[in-house]
């Protein structure tokens, strides 16, 4: 009986493509337009983990004042720090693996006639430790470059690239403004962060050096801290805020004078920015398939009164009521799971071709796929289910009479 109840919907369905074609549209449009928002926003929500992780290994940063890097109202009368500061935090917090002090500063970098305006760090050897950022080529600064202030340098890879092309830069020297170093080393390429800041965009100094020869003071802007694995960061940053408040004779209560930022509390805020954004776009475009039932239920109540007298020789010659009841309600899920099919190559497709198009990662997600195949069936069976359900109470006499 069920065999026979499908082959009947599939030759109804054949005699009569485009209208059926033209039924299924909202359900193919809604599910292919749910698992491309899907798609893309999970895509998105890799590439902000992506780019927080480029940023360090168990990261955390100490800036002065309360904004976010430093900024904020209170960041010019906030005290710098010291590297005595930076010693303290590595000694005295024993979940902290290593910190960095670090100095920011624009400069023109300038080799033979090639010049490249970029942003000089000033920091120490476990700059690339703490940012978990290896070196391409060359070597990191010894002890005895970082205790002279020795003129030699780091670059990033645009660096890199923009003053040097294809050349080997190691061993030849820059300037960068007045100062005049000599490259030791290369860093990897780390591209964009979550920010849109081009890490590789950096020549990296002894601090000392930045202290006595680029920006004149002995100041310590900001301090980077790594982690130990399997060391809750939220510990260290809890640490970090007591040795600091301590540090810098701030009183119980009263509010800090600097900022300590947990990478995976704003990777955590980012990635749930973006989940909610994927939802709510979802949430929309499933409407579509709500539209969709409607046109499912539009049709097949056509197809009712068009196949009156059909159903009622049917009902005539002994067929059940459940007998058309379920022809027609697999007509209307057949209908409904053909779009759903036809959606998710549509949605897959277009999902795949928006995130190389925004360069994101494309992240299949079968859950959505199997719920957005399943909500188009449920679709065709509860509104598919009145015109069925109209269709099996026929009366037969009265549908054979039907003009």
């Amino acid at each position: 009986m069920f065999g026979n109840a499908i082959i009947l919907a599939l030759r109804e369905i054949r005699r009569n493509v485009l209208r059926s074609t033209l039924t299924i549209l909202g359900i193919v449009i809604g599910v292919g337009a749910v698992i491309t928002m899907v798609t893309i926003g999970e895509g998105a929500t890799a590439q902000v983990q992506a780019d927080i992780q480029k940023l360090g290994s168990n990261l955390l940063q100490v800036f002065r004042g309360q904004g976010f890097g430093g900024g904020g109202g209170s960041r010019q009368a906030a005290p710098p720090f010291s590297m005595d500061d930076v010693e303290a935090i590595k000694n005295e917090i024993t979940g902290v693996r290593t910190a960095a002090p670090t100095i920011g500063n624009g400069a023109q970098a300038i080799y033979g006639n090639s010049n490249w305006a970029t942003q000089v760090q000033g920091t120490d050897d476990q700059y690339i430790s703490v940012r978990d950022w290896p070196l391409a080529n060359g070597r990191n600064f010894s002890e005895s470059e970082l205790r002279a202030g020795a003129a030699v340098c780091i670059l990033g890879a645009t660096v890199q690239r923009e003053l040097f092309g294809a050349e080997d830069p190691i061993g030849t020297s820059i300037r960068l403004g007045k100062l005049s170093c000599q490259v030791i080393g290369t860093l990897s390429s780390k591209g964009q962060s979550g920010f849109g800041q081009d890490q590789d965009d950096l020549v990296v100094v002894p601090i000392r050096t930045m202290q006595r020869r680029i920006v004149g003071n002995s100041d310590v802007s900001s301090i980077m801290v790594s982690a130990r694995d399997g060391v809750s960061t939220e510990k260290v940053q809890a640490d970090i805020e007591s040795l600091m408040r301590e540090r810098r004779k701030i009183r119980p209560g009263a509010d800090p004078d600097f900022n300590v930022r947990d990478l995976k509390e704003i990777s955590s805020a980012m990635t749930q920015t973006t989940r909610v954004l994927t939802t709510l776009l979802a949430a929309v475009a499933a409407v579509s398939l709500l539209v969709g039932g409607v046109g499912i239920m539009n049709i097949m109540l056509v197809s009712v009164t068009e196949r009156t007298r059909e159903i009622g020789t049917r009902l005539a010659v002994g067929a059940m009521a459940r007998d058309v009841l379920l022809q027609f309600l697999i007509e209307a899920v057949t209908l409904a799971a053909f779009g759903g099919i036809i959606g998710i190559a549509l949605g897959l497709t277009a999902g795949a071709l928006a995130t190389n198009a925004f360069n994101v990662p494309f992240v299949l997600n079968m859950g959505i796929v199997m719920l957005s195949f399943g909500f188009s069936a449920a679709v065709g069976i509860i509104f598919g289910y009145f015109p069925a359900r109209r269709a099996a109470q026929l009366d037969p006499i009265e549908a054979l009479r039907h003009e």
